[in-house]
């Protein structure tokens, strides 16, 4: 249609249409309910910085492993005059990056003001808080509850089996609102299963029989202060004031070689080397090998709660794949504990907190994770390139989503989407402000190190940045600028620009060229490296994502697929079930065969897979061959950069 035609038809059909309308509107007004917004309930009162009158008593009956319930009573006292009180169940729990809860886990939940109960009320907007109208002259309210923990994965993490617990303070209190967490004191009392070891950063330990009461604790360090109990258990001092606390599914799990505890022991001295101050009085490794237990891997200022495959030990150079929880966990003592991102830093559990500089947080971290369990012995250096290897492959091949969203975007990923499984992450994306933060500050640790002639490094941005105030165990905020300031007083450079454009910026090249300044190259092989089987072996599982764009269980039913991929574009999504494999039935090696024997065949791989209740057969035109990532080096027997940043450190 030509513009004036155009234009001259529009203004005919608006002079037509608008008298109308403004009948039918007239009419819809007649007949329509239009109500009005109410005003919301008052906010929570916000959080001031002042002591909470009185110490809290938390009792905790942690015995029940056969039903897997925490029984809590708590006795709160409250000033002269207080009428309303405002109890609350925290929220966001530094780490977790989103609010977690879980709220629905509490139950059975009564209050008593000096021994009488009463009536509560739940906030209708903050669902986790409840209202107390308290009577003239209350000095004590007594609560009396449940936390359910979760006998079958499928309700949530387990966190109590028959033969350990993992006691976590937020789960299963309450606390006044209005008040910085850290005026709040506690005094915590747990009963356990009798005969069990107890591990915790908590200080002041008393025993009397299975009950274990601990000194006095505000309720921050509190909740930063959780607990891993077993029958099976053992500690190892690794110097320093830290030490290896383990529980164990069974006594046999826990037989580790004198040479392999003596990686964590290097671990210790590494990370103490690297950062050059401590921001802990003593250090608690809390460990299971369990795959009872849920997993975990969460820091904590003077500890971390950490979760490996039950043989990770035993079996030790099988499992080596398995073992960079604990040096990732640990270095957060440094980065993210004490240097914490001023949006991050919140006064009580209930304040919203901002993810936006999560890609220094969690992915230096990452970075250093890696660097430090290849200087330790913790994981070896060959793992440890292997490691690298399937992330610079990653978001080389297969995330076409970086053409959309950044990874600062992806920092609020924890928030949106609350760590469920997605579709097509490769396209979506998921919480890459890890691994893609990682291999940008292995870029700038080798920037660094080109421009100054290998004098300096990300370790001098280690000690500069986490390593001051030694001892200070609080918190020691940071900005954007912070981290480009500092950077800039180890080696002069538009860090700005380039931080925001590897981290800010959208559709940017694959992150390779930290590893190719590192004297590394990806290249592709038709066997996997050693890393990338073992997860594969573990998650029973067959990645082919950078030949068909598809992931498989060991029943051949796909569980990722490589968004616009070969696969992806054949129908091959989540849920499809590969029934066959050019008329023989799926296994494994026959589908690795069939896309072998097609490098040199003229025919498409084909294959009868089932989408519901229906067959179809899908033919895949491929003829490139098996495909894992592996790194190689571009300097053959001499040294380069990244073989020298994987180096143990010495004095």
């Amino acid at each position: 249609m030509k513009y004036r035609t155009a234009v001259v038809t529009l203004f005919a059909l608006l002079s037509v249409s608008t008298p109308a309308l403004a009948q039918a509107s007239a009419q819809e007004s007649a007949t329509r309910t239009t109500p009005t917004a109410p005003a919301l309930p008052d906010p929570l009162p916000a959080a001031q910085d002042k002591p909470y009158a009185g110490t809290i008593t938390l009792d905790i009956d942690a015995s029940d492993t056969v039903r897997g319930v925490y029984k809590v009573t708590q006795q709160v006292p409250v000033a002269p005059g207080t009428r309303n009180l405002i109890l609350i169940q925290p929220s966001w729990l530094p780490g977790n990056h989103s609010p977690t809860g879980p709220f629905a886990l509490l139950a059975d939940i009564h209050f008593f003001a000096d021994g009488k109960e009463i009536t509560w009320q739940r906030d209708t907007v903050a669902v986790n808080a409840f209202h107390l109208d308290l009577p003239a002259g209350t000095q004590m309210v007594t609560v009396k509850f449940v936390h359910t923990s979760p006998v079958q994965a499928k309700e949530g993490r387990i966190t109590m089996t028959q033969e350990m617990l993992n006691l976590q303070w937020e789960k299963m209190s309450l606390y006044p609102a209005g008040y910085y967490t850290r005026g709040i004191t506690f005094k915590p009392t747990v009963k356990f299963p009798a005969g069990w070891t107890v591990y915790t950063a908590l200080d002041g330990k008393a025993q009397q029989g299975d009950t274990v009461t601990w000194s006095p604790i505000d309720y921050e360090r509190l909740v930063d202060s959780p607990i891993f109990a077993g029958k099976y258990a053992q500690s190892w001092d690794l110097g320093h004031g830290v030490s290896m606390n383990v529980v164990a599914d069974e006594s046999k799990l826990l037989g580790i070689k004198p040479e392999n505890m003596q990686t964590y022991r290097n671990l210790v001295s590494q990370a103490l080397f690297t950062f050059g101050a401590r921001h802990f009085d003593h250090y608690d490794f809390l460990l299971a090998l369990t795959d009872r237990m849920g997993g975990i891997g969460l820091e904590h200022h003077r500890s971390s709660e950490n979760q490996m495959e039950p043989r990770v030990w035993v079996d030790w150079d099988k499992m080596d794949w398995d073992r960079n929880v604990i040096p990732h966990e640990f270095t957060h003592s440094w980065n993210g504990k004490y240097r914490r991102p001023a949006d991050l830093w919140t006064p009580d559990f209930q304040q919203p907190m901002q993810n936006t500089l999560l890609w220094v947080y969690e992915g230096q971290t990452q970075f250093w994770g890696y660097i430090l369990a290849a200087r330790s012995g913790v994981q070896t250096k060959q793992t440890t390139l292997d490691t690298l290897a399937g992330a610079v492959a990653r978001y080389a091949e297969a995330t076409p989503g970086r053409g959309w969203r950044s990874v600062e975007d992806t920092t609020h990923a924890p928030i949106i989407n609350e760590r469920r499984p997605l579709p097509y992450t490769s396209i979506t994306r998921t919480e890459d402000y890890y691994v893609e933060g990682a291999l940008t500050w292995l870029e700038a640790d080798q920037i660094i190190r080109q421009g100054t002639k290998g004098a300096k490094g990300l370790d001098d941005f280690a000690k500069a940045f986490f390593g001051v105030r030694d001892g200070d165990w609080g918190e020691l905020t940071y900005n954007f600028d912070d981290v480009v300031k500092t950077l800039n007083g180890i080696y002069p450079y538009d860090w700005a620009s380039f931080l925001k454009t590897r981290i800010y910026a959208t559709n940017q090249p694959a992150p390779t060229k930290g590893i190719e300044m590192a004297g590394y190259k990806l290249v592709w092989k038709d066997t996997q490296n050693a890393y990338e089987k073992g997860l594969g072996d573990s998650r029973k599982s067959l990645d082919l994502s950078y030949s068909l764009g598809v992931s498989l269980d060991n029943e051949g039913t796909v569980t990722a697929t490589v968004w616009d991929s070969l696969g992806y574009n054949a129908g091959l999504v989540g849920g499809v079930k590969v029934v066959a494999v050019n008329g023989r039935a799926y296994s494994a090696d026959g589908i690795k065969d069939a896309i072998t024997a097609a490098k040199t065949a003229k025919e498409p791989i084909s294959l009868l897979v089932k989408r519901g209740d229906a067959f179809q057969t899908v033919s895949l035109d491929y003829h490139g061959g098996l495909r894992w990532p592996w790194l190689e080096s571009t300097t053959p027997g001499k040294a380069n950069g990244l073989d020298r940043l994987l180096a143990p450190r010495t004095k």
